[in-house]
């Protein structure tokens, strides 16, 4: 998910030792009765835990962030809560290294001197090269007319005529951000700008600031490099003597944090995963993302116990560490599966942002059906089960896609069928989503986004509580299905073809 950076990361590193009656029914659904479960699942008992988790923020700096002692406390939070209702809540630790940004600057230094705002005009990428470049500016094959289509930079002939030491500036499309930025390297640019592309993408901002990472590699680029907006970047390709200054310093830190995981019994050859990511950005308390996910499923959990029903396939709950700094808990967890214990995973459910106050109802595109990128085999079905329970309580749906945005990546990636909700983050609401779901048109789904005012009045309690039924409804459902559902026998998911992100950030 797109954010301001001030914290930034690198890879993985090594790790540390329900009475609802459905007019069609879905796939793996066997006719589960799920309403004690959602009734047990209150507005109430979600509120409980988002204050708790404010309360941790209010205490530690204002945030909960991976590797901080915020995040610590809202693990303490959630095992405690996790053992009074009678689990055994295990840790797995492991560590990576951030990318920690010490210096950023974009200046026109001729012909009108410039200074860009931060955030505002420009971002530097992760894994930037660090440095500090003056130089003109050549426009590497873009394109500002009609549809924009452009392969800027993808290929080394871009750069056959290419003035040793300017600063490459590069449209987006095609390639990743990497290889746009190497091939200006290999070509001798001083430095690289990519500006956004300027075309209408469903779902993707392609007009605003890009925010970018150069991972994979988890290295640094060899020249600095910064994202801008189509049009702050058409600006720079029309204004004849451009010359600009790129400032860009950063080290790695090494992060050590861990996963919290809770099991029920349960048929281990089946285990469902229920996952929403614990941790915070620096920027804010991170209540709507993703204490809201947290909420829902510790929520789940807890009720799960109380009710005294062991479920027939297994679920773990996993609180997720090092989501904001690009996926880093969940991917590190699949990492440490072995082939076979890859195959008794039978789906993973995956729980971001659950409240935002002007929302859309979102189920992920499983069968691709709307964006063209389907998760693995089984994906289908969990995505049926959503659409079939939001339709039987009246409540609109909008497909997205499995970009890479979130925890699902590695799952997704390992062949392993996903699905899950999502209420929108920075994207502005469209008129036509205004019509179907209220709220306001062209402001920001989440308009405190990564940002200090994610605090808890920024989460609309109603759909958090909808959203929150809906994932009781699933996890019980696939907790109680005798069908077969995961995909992974042959395993080699194919969820990802189209991934346009790494975690928060763009890769392409």
């Amino acid at each position: 998910m797109q954010r301001k950076h001030i914290r930034r990361v690198c890879a993985i590193g090594i790790g540390a030792a329900l009475a609802v009656s459905f007019s069609v029914p879905a796939l793996a659904d066997n006719g589960t009765d799920t309403t004690a479960l959602r009734d047990a699942v209150t507005a109430e008992g979600l509120l409980e835990h988002l204050e708790a988790l404010q309360a941790v923020a209010d205490a530690n700096d204002g945030n909960r962030a991976a590797g901080t002692s915020g995040y610590e406390a809202s693990a303490e939070y959630v095992e405690a809560q996790l053992r009074a209702a009678g689990y055994d809540p295990v840790r797995q630790y492991f560590e990576y290294q951030q990318y920690v940004e010490s210096a950023a600057g974009l200046e026109q230094v001729s012909p009108n001197p410039i200074v860009y705002v931060d955030q505002e005009d420009f971002d530097i990428m992760e894994f930037s090269g660090s440095g500090d470049v003056t130089a003109p500016v050549t426009a590497v094959d873009v394109n500002l007319a009609g549809d924009r289509a452009s392969t800027s930079g993808c290929e080394a002939a871009d750069f056959a005529t290419f003035p040793a030491g300017n600063i490459a500036l590069m449209q987006r499309g095609t390639c990743s951000f990497r290889q746009k930025v190497d091939n200006a390297a290999a070509a001798g640019a001083s430095g690289a700008i990519v500006f956004n592309q300027g075309n209408d993408v469903p779902g993707d901002d392609r007009f605003g600031l890009l925010f970018g990472t150069l991972n994979p590699p988890a290295e640094f680029a060899d020249i600095p490099a910064a994202g801008t907006s189509f049009e702050l970047g058409a600006e720079f390709a029309t204004t004849e003597g451009l010359v600009l200054r790129i400032l860009a310093e950063a080290t790695l830190e090494t992060v050590e944090t861990f996963n919290v995981l809770a099991d029920t019994a349960g048929r281990t050859d089946r285990t469902v995963v229920v996952g929403a990511h614990l941790d915070s950005v620096a920027e804010g308390p991170g209540i709507n993302d993703n204490g809201s996910g947290t909420a829902a499923i510790l929520e789940t959990a807890i009720q799960i116990a109380e009710l005294g029903d062991d479920p027939r396939n297994r679920i773990r709950f996993a609180f997720w560490g090092g989501e904001e700094d690009g996926l880093q808990g969940s991917s590190y967890y699949v990492s440490q599966l072995t082939k076979r214990e890859i195959k008794d995973h039978a789906l993973n459910l995956n729980f971001d942002m659950l409240g935002s106050t002007n929302f859309v109802r979102f189920v992920y595109d499983g069968d691709g059906n709307a964006f063209g990128t389907a998760g693995p085999n089984g994906s289908s079905r969990i995505e049926a089960v959503f659409l079939d329970y939001f339709a039987s309580q009246g409540l609109a749906t909008e497909p997205t896609a499995f970009d890479g945005r979130s925890d699902y990546f590695a799952f997704i990636n390992n062949g392993i069928p996903a699905g899950g909700l999502f209420t929108g983050a920075e994207d502005p609401k469209t008129a036509e989503q205004a019509a179907v779901f209220g709220g306001t048109a062209g402001e920001a789904l989440d308009p405190c986004y990564h940002q200090e005012c994610d605090t808890i009045e920024n989460v609309d309690l109603t759909v958090l509580e909808q959203m929150a039924d809906a994932v009781a409804h699933s996890v019980w459902t696939f907790a109680e299905t005798t069908s077969a559902v995961n995909g992974t026998a042959r395993g080699g998911g194919n969820g990802v073809a189209n991934q346009e992100f790494m975690g928060s950030n763009l890769l392409k």
